[in-house]
């Protein structure tokens, strides 16, 4: 293995074969393995077609024997979040799969007749009915009205005008996005994580020692330690059944085919022609996420089209590996040793002057 020090080219940002951020073609050949390398697999989750069925959490918990756990991460424990139908809450060490639903509610022009708010705008013919509007009436209908109104404030489907309210949900299955630049596989200390003859980044349990760099290294959030052990657990992309030529649980499992799994090049060739499709079809919310290999991840190995903003789903608009700072880092940090050094020798010859 080629040795890497503060002066190496990587670290200047002059080495095109070797660098800690930006597009990088061949990510099996960047980590040692033989050109003759299978070609670099992923996922394509398509979020216009998830019905939110949860069939790809399942999958992933029953083919990789994780625990169950709720919300919080407590295992053996059946918990309802309270809040929404998502109840795994977020990725985690006992969570490889989560899909997220999202309630939103928007103003919309519907192209029927407006009806008004019940009893407020009821107007009853015939003397009998003119006789009967007395104060009792009065205030009745205004508490009508008012009761009415804060309906339409609490429920997002109620509208008071000709415009009425619609619900729509977000379902988007989230996983592991095996970066190009992953910066968990660059800080562990022990190998325990490696970059497989896939492309694809796995977590090996039995050589993980707990330390926890890797946690805070992931500008997704997705890698988490057991709180049982400390160590920590991911998506591994269904490593041990890609060996075995047959795809992921969670693409076997998905009946939408939402969750896509390929080669990395053709799933990027139809997520662009998906995109232009939904676009031709007046969706101009729709974008890809960890599509661009220009990003600060140098585009990821599992990458999304979503329907909104990255943050709606939870996801960092604009994620950068944790290392891609390391040259400027270590440039700062041997100027500061220089001038640490230059000071000190200034001392020490400084003394030594005859008085």
């Amino acid at each position: 293995m080629t040795s890497i020090s503060s002066a190496s080219p990587a670290f200047t940002g002059r080495d095109p074969d070797n660098r800690l951020f930006g597009p990088l073609p061949d990510v099996q050949g960047e980590a040692g393995y033989d050109d003759d390398h299978p070609a670099r697999v992923g996922f394509f989750t398509d979020t216009s077609v998830c019905i939110g069925c949860k069939a790809c959490e399942v999958a992933c918990k029953e083919w990789n024997l994780l625990p169950m756990d709720d919300s919080h991460g407590a295992r053996d424990v059946i918990g309802l979040s309270g809040m929404s139908y998502d109840n795994t809450g977020q990725l985690g060490a006992n969570s490889w799969r989560h899909v997220a639903f999202i309630e939103q509610s928007r103003t919309v022009d519907l192209p029927m007749p407006a009806v008004g708010l019940p009893g407020a705008t009821r107007q009853d013919s015939g003397p009998s009915a003119a006789n009967a509007t007395g104060d009792s009436l009065a205030h009745a209908q205004q508490s009508s009205v008012l009761n009415a109104e804060a309906l339409s404030e609490f429920d997002p489907q109620t509208g008071q005008t000709g415009a009425d309210k619609q619900i729509r949900w977000l379902m988007s299955s989230d996983v592991c996005k095996h970066c190009t630049h992953a910066g968990c596989l660059d800080v562990c200390p022990t190998g325990a994580l490696f970059r497989t003859e896939f492309g694809t980044v796995v977590v090996q349990g039995d050589i993980c020692n707990g330390c926890g760099y890797c946690v805070p290294s992931c500008p997704y959030g997705v890698i988490n330690q057991r709180k049982d052990d400390g160590r920590v657990f991911k998506c591994t992309l269904c490593y041990d059944r890609l060996t075995d030529g047959l795809q992921p649980a969670c693409a076997t499992a998905c009946p939408t085919q939402s969750i896509q799994f390929g080669n990395l090049d053709e799933l990027q060739a139809r997520a662009d022609a998906r995109l232009a499709t939904l676009k031709e079809q007046g969706v101009e919310t729709a974008r890809l996420y960890g599509r661009d290999e220009n990003d600060g991840v140098g585009g990821n190995g599992a990458f999304f089209l979503l329907l909104d903003e990255p943050e709606v789903y939870g996801l960092p608009p604009d994620p950068i590996v944790t290392t891609r700072d390391l040259p400027a880092m270590w440039r700062a940090a041997a100027a500061g040793a220089a001038m640490i050094v230059g000071v000190a020798l200034s001392a020490v010859l400084g003394s030594r002057r005859p008085r």
